[in-house]
């Protein structure tokens, strides 16, 4: 959706919407957060918030999508190894639990073709999922992956991984989910055995 009224100042104060609503969903938790709470904070009444956007899962979404970017961006430092930013993200997401139930609430209501959010997780996933496998087929070529492994098969089940430590971690705070995940990819990063003597 594009931004009512003079495009410079509609743009500016979206992103001004995002940034108070990231920050307010971080420390007060999905359930804590209203909306009316984002708008007084932007100055605005909650139906000159929902201007902005299409509907409020639009703008739960925009929320996730703006996690994504500052959690990807924070992790740019570690030489886009996509493996070493999962674990850092999963190691920041274990101080914004806010962030973490929105995330699972709102991707599993998402399943919904109709949901509005529905496009954005599929291509998330997508997106995701092309990303680790490309990573996993660099690996096989330098050796560190057996070649017979699927990439694709793998980058989903690391995804799959990911996501479901998550709700795990909701349900028992004290799982080190970057831990899991490193430990993880020492299980992949591994060269097959050379074959029997059979073979």
């Amino acid at each position: 959706m594009s931004p009512k009224g003079p495009y410079p100042k509609g743009v500016a104060k979206r992103e001004e919407i995002l940034r108070t609503a990231l920050a307010i969903f971080s420390r007060e938790g999905y359930r804590g957060t209203s909306l009316r709470e984002v708008a007084r904070s932007c100055g605005l009444s909650l139906p000159g918030l929902m201007h902005y956007f299409d509907s409020k899962e639009d703008l739960l979404a925009a929320i996730l999508k703006k996690r994504d970017e500052h959690d990807f961006a924070a992790q740019h430092e570690v030489g886009g190894d996509p493996f070493k930013t999962i674990s850092g993200v999963m190691r920041h997401n274990a101080e914004v639990p806010g962030l973490v139930q929105l995330y699972a609430t709102l991707s599993a209501a998402a399943s919904d073709p109709a949901h509005p959010a529905h496009d954005f997780f599929v291509g998330r996933y997508r997106d995701f999922r092309v990303t680790l496998a490309e990573t996993l087929r660099e690996r096989q070529s330098a050796g560190l992956l057996a070649a017979d492994r699927d990439a694709e098969k793998l980058a989903a089940i690391i995804i799959a991984v990911a996501d479901g430590l998550q709700v795990q971690w909701m349900l028992e705070p004290g799982i080190d989910m970057a831990g899991h995940i490193d430990y993880l990819v020492s299980l992949i990063d591994i060269v097959a055995p050379p074959p029997s003597s059979g073979e």
